[in-house]
């Protein structure tokens, strides 16, 4: 089957996770979680993780179980500096030989995907990004987030492929007949994971060549 549309996580997978940019993030949800909720920086932290397992991402859970507002959360937690990344024009390259469409599809917020698709000189070789906003706050690796992003972006699923750095991202995906690639330096031997990609801008240099290589 050919792979009219390319789908993309963004947050360590467009771009190096040595960058700090998710742990930045992460420090700034801590640091959110304990002054809304009047808790102490440790159990902010134990509430974090125990929301993103239970919940998928950590502003599923506090919406779920406290009513906060995800977008002055979303706001919030995403103002950052990005100056640690840098423009990759390889990627882009890599990027454009692609056929069909090229889309984004993130936890993070719409305004944090803009500001890292920019800083990495990717903006023009992405054709919509699909946010967390759109999903009405459910976060992947919920299998409503991704229904509702194939819907949103009419995407065919078995006429897809789905980069992410989390495997657990995949599982969805792959169910609904996406080709999934593994993006980082270590792949688990899991059924729902096609390819792996410890990197991104080889592995798409070489689809653009050769063509998707045929699951092993």
């Amino acid at each position: 089957m050919t792979i009219d549309t390319w789908i993309f996580d963004l947050d360590d997978t467009l771009y190096p996770p040595e960058s700090g940019v998710v742990a930045a993030i992460e420090a700034r949800m801590t640091d959110w979680i304990a002054q809304r909720l009047g808790l102490d920086r440790t159990e902010a932290d134990r509430l974090r993780h125990t929301y993103w397992r239970d919940y998928g991402g950590t502003l599923p859970g506090l919406v779920a179980r406290h009513g906060i507002s995800p977008e002055a959360f979303l706001r919030d937690v995403h103002d950052i500096p990005l100056t640690d990344l840098a423009a990759d024009p390889a990627l882009g390259t890599a990027l454009a030989t692609l056929p069909g469409r090229r889309v984004v599809f993130t936890n993070g917020s719409a305004t944090h995907a803009e500001r890292v698709l920019m800083a990495r000189g990717l903006t023009d070789h992405f054709h919509g990004t699909f946010s967390i906003e759109h999903a009405d706050f459910v976060a992947k690796p919920d299998a409503r987030a991704f229904d509702s992003a194939f819907r949103a972006l009419d995407i065919d699923p078995t006429r897809a492929a789905m980069f992410e750095d989390s495997p657990a991202n995949l599982r969805v995906p792959s169910s609904r007949g996406v080709r999934t690639v593994l993006v980082g330096p270590s792949a688990p031997a899991e059924p729902f994971i096609d390819h792996h990609a410890p990197d991104l801008t080889a592995f798409l240099s070489q689809v653009g060549i050769s063509g998707f290589p045929t699951p092993p």
